[in-house]
């Protein structure tokens, strides 16, 4: 494995997840005499390929487990790793991390360049506490816990055992009776693991309040205060360029302008179906009762199809695409070095794309099942391969991974921008099935950022109040659904109702994490906005332009290089609602 500008200080046969090996070279680094702009210069990349080499093992174990949560060895590999390198390396990394912020007081160095880079290692030694170290370890076990329970979630339908995700095509069915008895098999196999799930969750909280306070952080007071973890949280994720309150004003402006337009939709889809009340089964089937789309079918089928789309939108796009797929349409089940798409008992439910950090190359994962939220996952993660695949020649690893407000930027305007391709010859659809599709999408991307507010004001409330019973834990959730939920009956299925945050997995293994989706959702919107205004070729440029900078800008600046306005309250938020809408419009229904 290589990374760019790589000076052969990190042993080409280094076992990263070896601390014994690791050791002598953090040393080597914290000895090294520095005193140089150009000596800084090389001390940084070398530090870079270091931490690029440990990240990289680290995402080839999360990858293996995730794709088969049932091997005893995968998972023996990944609980060995986890307990054995992040501990020990992290006071290593604190006293880099502490080096680093000396040696930038003592040597002028560029600011434009290395400012983000400053910044990143003041917060680091900020957070650092060597009582901490124990408590990642635990919460690292409670996530492989949790993605265990998850993974084992299968129900028998129909006299075939199948994955919850798979479970997904049957509420897009015509009869009624078959979407409820499927979405009656989910709730109930989920409700099985309740508890499990709130126990996992109740020690997640406990563990990261008390890496807050050892930290020194405290709940802000005031009816507007923030959790002790929350502040904690918004350090540690670099949120620099905005704060808890800009959260709030999102909420605000999504209650305000979103979630009416959805309810409106929601009240139209219950006319169309001829119901007195929609129930949680009667959102993803088709209101005029036309069969559902299947836009694919296995992965093999959904990486031709994306090509295509990739081809008709911009050629550029569809030749990154291919070197992810290596081959892969002459398999059966697609699983390349860069791709793991199709659904099985033992994976993990969801999907992402995992960058390497050492080679260079992203990895995407999801559980295809034939639906149009997989084609939306695909098109989705393969835009976060793009801007992996754009910023690669960046040589320092920080400034490859950029802030995740704006690699989501890359994914979602991914979305918007093939729209207009979907029925591209080999495409996904035609005719009627596109027009579908498009009223789809854009409906989901309202869906999605009433659930963000949801998710988000969700977790802040948790983490202000981390003695809460689950009792008060289910009470606050209803009243968040009563406010951006759907207009849908939920009569004799409070239990259900109650738990339904369950089912979001970023709230155990990336707490606080979500509200990032919401930000670059509005991004993306604003982006497919510029195509309509002033065409393809310019909302693509920019898009390009911005990625290949990766994460050597701040997060404002790196919307600004996109043409994209940072900002996610009511101006915004009014603005693609009120676009949103008359596009709506416009579709045939």
């Amino acid at each position: 494995m290589s990374t760019p500008n790589k000076s052969g200080f990190v042993p080409a046969d280094l076992d990263a997840a070896q601390f014994e090996q690791l050791e002598p070279l953090y040393n080597a680094l914290l000895e090294r005499e520095v005193s140089t702009p150009a000596e800084l210069e090389r001390w940084l990349l070398d530090q870079s390929d270091l931490v690029s080499a440990v990240g990289e093992k680290r995402a080839r174990l999360y990858i293996a487990q995730s794709c088969n949560t049932e091997d005893k060895a995968i998972n023996a590999a990944w609980e060995s790793f986890i307990e054995n390198v992040p501990p020990k390396i992290k006071p290593l990394e604190f006293a880099l991390a502490k080096r680093t912020v000396e040696l930038f007081e003592k040597i002028p160095m560029d600011e434009e360049r290395y400012r983000v880079l400053r910044r990143r290692r003041e917060a680091e030694v900020r957070l650092f506490r060597e009582e901490n170290i124990p408590l990642s370890t635990q919460l690292e076990k409670l996530s492989q816990k949790h993605g265990q329970i998850c993974g084992a979630q299968t129900v028998q339908f129909r006299g075939e055992e199948q994955t919850l995700p798979q479970m997904a095509r049957y509420l897009e069915e015509t009869d009624r009776a078959t979407r409820e008895e499927a979405w009656r098999a989910v709730a109930g196999r989920r409700l099985e693991d309740r508890e499990a799930f709130d126990s996992v969750f109740n020690e997640m909280i406990d563990l990261r309040d008390q890496m807050a306070r050892n930290a020194g952080f405290e709940k802000t007071e005031g009816a507007a205060g923030a959790g002790a973890y929350v502040n904690y949280l918004f350090l540690e994720m670099e949120r620099f360029d905005y704060t808890p309150e800009h959260c709030k004003a999102y909420w605000t402006a999504i209650e305000n302008h979103i979630v009416p337009l959805i309810r409106r939709l929601d009240e139209e889809r219950r006319v169309a179906l001829g119901v007195d009340t929609l129930r949680p089964w009667d959102l993803g089937v088709d209101p005029k009762g036309r069969d559902p789309i299947r836009p694919f079918d296995g992965g093999r089928d959904l990486v031709r199809k994306t090509h295509a789309v990739f081809s008709k939108t911009d050629p550029r796009l569809a030749e990154m695409f291919a070197t992810l797929t290596n081959g892969a349409e002459a398999d059966e089940k697609v699983v390349t070095e860069s791709l793991d798409l199709d659904s099985r008992r033992g994976k993990r439910p969801g999907g992402y794309q995992y960058p390497l950090p050492a080679s260079r190359k992203p990895f995407i994962f999801m559980n295809a099942a034939g639906l149009q939220r997989d084609v939306m996952t695909m098109i989705h993660e393969a835009g976060h391969a793009f801007h992996s695949i754009l910023a690669k020649d960046e040589p320092l690893v920080d400034y490859w991974d950029a802030p995740i407000e704006y690699c989501e930027v890359a994914s979602m305007a991914m979305e918007h921008l093939t729209m207009a391709h979907w029925d591209a010859p080999g495409g996904f659809y035609a005719g009627e099935d596109y027009d579908r599709a498009r009223r789809e999408h854009l409906e989901s991307a309202l869906t999605v950022l009433a659930w963000i507010a949801t998710i988000d004001r969700f977790q802040h409330w948790v983490y202000a109040n981390p003695g809460h019973t689950i009792a008060e834990r289910e009470a606050f959730w209803l009243e968040l659904d009563a406010t951006y939920g759907r207009a849908v009956d939920w009569s004799g299925l409070d239990d259900v109702r109650r738990s339904a945050w369950q089912r979001q997995t970023h709230v155990y293994n990336h707490p606080l994490y979500y509200i990032e989706y919401g930000i670059a959702q509005l991004g993306a919107l604003q982006l497919w906005l510029r195509s309509r205004s002033e065409g393809e070729a310019a909302a693509i440029g920019a898009y390009m332009n911005g990625l290949t900078i990766g994460g050597a800008r701040p997060l404002p600046e790196l919307f600004e290089a996109t043409g994209l306005g940072f900002d996610f309250g009511e101006g915004t938020v009014s603005r693609v609602a009120e676009a949103v809408e008359q596009e709506l419009t416009a579709i045939p229904v």
